[in-house]
């Protein structure tokens, strides 16, 4: 049985973030992908130039119109924008049990644009972070969320991995891909025990909606029935590989998208 996951993010329209690569990275994932929108934004390759929220009340009633007809296997949630989307995100999901959830903390775009409104980290953090199976920051959201420094060390990786465990989620993805360095580490943080991801840092400037992308295929593992473990050993696989094969695409002058379909499309 094919499994159903729901993305509640913000669109993209160039189509390498957001939205737009949660649908892809979900199907090439194995899973029906399904959606409720959270905002939209003006952007492509070359950066964010607008973002017209979409209404709390009207997010919340999407996820509600999906749960009422749909089995839902597995959530990702992405960019929120602001505490009162957070606040109707975790509203939505609160009624609902046993559903794992992937949180990526979208807060600031690659081009470096707000995407998280200041307000709202609180209302992420004490809200969703509780329904969270898996929570995946980079090592800046990571810091943001906990108020400290940005880890610089896996020792530090590990240690505010931890501490975002204190807050609810049953699991923390660090990713390592700000550290510096040919290494790009991720690490897996429990409140009992620290699994590390080794990987070799691709050179390239097709990274856009990495996050997204990882995230996505997480949750999609996830619904098929994987272990956080397990799962993100095959969604980490799934990213290199996309990122690898990214120069069979022409999109853009910016950061372009990951390859999401390359085990497909060659």
């Amino acid at each position: 049985m094919i499994p159903n996951v729901l993305s509640i993010a913000g669109s993209d329209p160039s189509g390498g973030a957001g939205i737009q690569a949660d649908i892809k990275s979900i199907s090439a994932n194995g899973a029906f992908a399904m959606a409720a929108i959270t905002a939209l934004t003006a952007q492509n390759t070359r950066g964010v130039t607008g973002i017209h929220l979409v209404p709390p009340d009207f997010v919340q009633s999407q996820i509600d119109a999906v749960f009422a007809d749909i089995r839902v296997d597995a959530v990702k949630i992405g960019m929120i924008a602001n505490a009162e989307i957070a606040a109707a995100v975790a509203r939505a999901l609160q009624r609902q049990t046993g559903i794992p959830v992937v949180l990526d903390p979208v807060m600031i775009a690659k081009g470096g644009a707000e995407l998280l409104q200041p307000d709202a980290v609180n209302t992420l953090r004490d809200a969703l972070l509780p329904l969270a199976t898996i929570l995946t920051p980079n090592l800046p959201e990571a810091a943001h969320l906990l108020g400290t420094i940005v880890a610089t060390t896996r020792a530090q990786m590990a240690e505010q991995g931890a501490a975002l465990c204190a807050f609810g989620p049953q699991a923390v993805l660090m990713k390592g891909g700000h550290l510096y360095g040919p290494e790009s580490p991720d690490c897996l943080v429990t409140q009992h025990d620290v699994t590390w991801f080794e990987a070799t840092r691709t050179p390239t400037r097709n990274t856009h909606g990495t996050g997204c992308t990882l995230s996505s295929a997480l949750a999609a593992q996830l619904a098929n029935g994987l272990n956080p473990v397990a799962a993100t050993t095959h969604a980490k696989a799934y990213v290199a590989n996309a990122i690898a094969n990214a120069g069979a695409l022409s999109v853009g002058s910016g950061d372009g998208p990951t390859h999401h379909f390359a085990a497909l499309l060659k």
